[in-house]
C-alpha cells in the first residue's frame, strides 16, 4: 500500500489563497462583498486555519480588507483608485518594457513566444479563464526580464489591486480583440528589442484597460429601467 503523502501546512494555505485569487479576479467574491469563512471552507474544503492564514495573505497584498467585526472584504476601488492605480501601473509596465527589451535572453525570450502561442489558442476558443492565466504570465515574464527586483517588488504590489478588474475588461468582444492586437505588438517589439516600441503599446495597452474599467463602473452606476420607474 502506498504511503499517504501529507500536504505541508505552510503549502496548503499557499494553494488556498491562490484559490481565492482566482475567485477574486473571476468576480465570483464580487468587490466589496465579505468573505464567507463557513461557506468557503466547504467549497475549497478546509478547515478555518488554513483559510484565515490564506486571508491573512491576501490582506497583506491589499486584495481584501480586513474590517473590526465585519471580518475580510473583498477590494472594491472607486474612480479615483482605479484612475490613480492604472496610472502608476502604466509606468511600471512601461518601464519593464523598456528594460526588459534592453536586458532578455534568447531563453526568456522563446519561453514569452511560447506563451503568447497558447494565449491565442486560448482567446480562438474564447476560453478567458485561460487567456487571462496565460495573459498574466506574459506580463510578469516581461517584467522579469527587467531584472530589476525593485522594480518587480513594487509591480507585483500594484499590480495585485487591479487584477479582478483587468480580467474583466476582456468581457466585451471588441475590447478584447483589440488587446490581442495590442499583445501582438509587444512581441514584436520584444523580439526586435525595441526598447521605444515596447515601453509605448505596453503604456497604450494599460490606458486602454483604464478606459474600459471606467466606462465598466459608469455602467455599473447607471440606474437600471426598473430602478428608474420607481424613482
Amino acid at each position: 500500500m502506498a504511503d499517504v503523502i501529507s500536504i505541508p501546512r505552510a503549502a496548503l494555505h499557499e494553494q488556498v489563497a491562490q484559490r481565492l485569487r482566482q475567485m477574486l479576479v473571476e468576480n465570483r467574491i464580487a468587490p466589496g462583498a465579505k468573505l464567507n469563512e463557513r461557506e468557503l471552507c466547504e467549497q475549497l474544503k478546509v478547515s478555518r486555519t488554513p483559510l484565515r492564514e490564506a486571508i491573512k495573505m491576501l490582506a497583506a497584498e491589499g486584495l481584501v480588507e480586513l474590517v473590526p467585526n465585519r471580518g475580510a472584504i473583498a477590494l472594491a476601488l472607486g474612480k479615483a483608485d482605479v484612475v490613480n492605480t492604472f496610472e502608476v501601473m502604466a509606468g511600471l509596465e512601461g518601464l519593464s518594457g523598456e528594460l526588459a527589451a534592453q536586458r532578455i535572453t534568447d531563453a526568456e525570450l522563446a519561453e514569452i513566444q511560447a506563451l503568447h502561442f497558447e494565449m491565442m489558442a486560448a482567446y480562438t476558443r474564447k476560453d478567458l479563464s485561460a487567456y487571462y492565466s496565460l495573459n498574466a504570465r506574459i506580463h510578469r515574464a516581461i517584467n522579469a526580464a527587467a531584472k530589476n527586483p525593485v522594480l518587480t517588488t513594487t509591480y507585483n504590489q500594484v499590480n495585485a489591486r487591479l487584477q479582478a478588474l483587468r480580467f474583466r475588461s476582456n468581457q466585451d468582444g471588441a475590447k478584447w480583440k483589440r488587446a490581442v492586437k495590442e499583445h501582438e505588438k509587444m512581441i514584436e517589439a520584444l523580439a526586435a528589442r525595441d526598447a521605444a516600441a515596447l515601453r509605448t503599446v505596453l503604456v497604450t495597452h494599460l490606458h486602454n484597460k483604464r478606459d474600459t474599467v471606467l466606462e465598466q463602473l459608469r455602467e455599473d452606476a447607471r440606474p437600471t429601467p426598473r430602478r428608474k420607474a420607481r424613482e
